[in-house]
């Protein structure tokens, strides 16, 4: 079952939109709806404050963020999970962590996302 669940991930119309003016606690929202799964955002080491956009982390915060980009990331259950959030570091300087509904487990890099909204890890 596993192999047609993927093949299923990369023909699914649900697709994930992050633009640097969206507040982190409406990405996070958004992200679960879309996956079933939790999207914690750190900057650093701590938690972001989710009542914040992107953009305004970077005047929150002491190490700077990318916010120039104006570019808006979009992220498919057919991704890894290690893939999902390295296109958050690469295009806004912020570590997230893809995990499970609960948020309290966070779930293996090498799956993908799709994968993970199933539990199959």
């Amino acid at each position: 079952m596993g192999l047609i669940n993927n093949i299923k991930d990369r023909f699914t119309t649900a697709e994930f939109t992050i633009s640097p003016s969206k507040r982190v606690k409406t990405i996070c929202a958004d992200f679960k709806r879309t996956f079933g799964c939790s999207l914690a955002i750190y900057k650093g080491t701590h938690i972001a404050d989710g009542d914040l956009t992107i953009n305004q982390l970077n005047q929150q915060v002491s190490a700077k963020i990318d916010v120039r980009s104006d570019k808006e990331v979009k992220i498919k259950a057919s991704m890894k999970v290690g893939e999902a959030e390295k296109l958050f570091k690469d295009t806004y300087g912020l570590t997230v962590q893809v995990k499970n509904p609960e948020g309290t487990v966070c779930v293996p890099n090498r799956i993908t996302i799709g994968q993970a909204a199933r539990g199959e890890y």
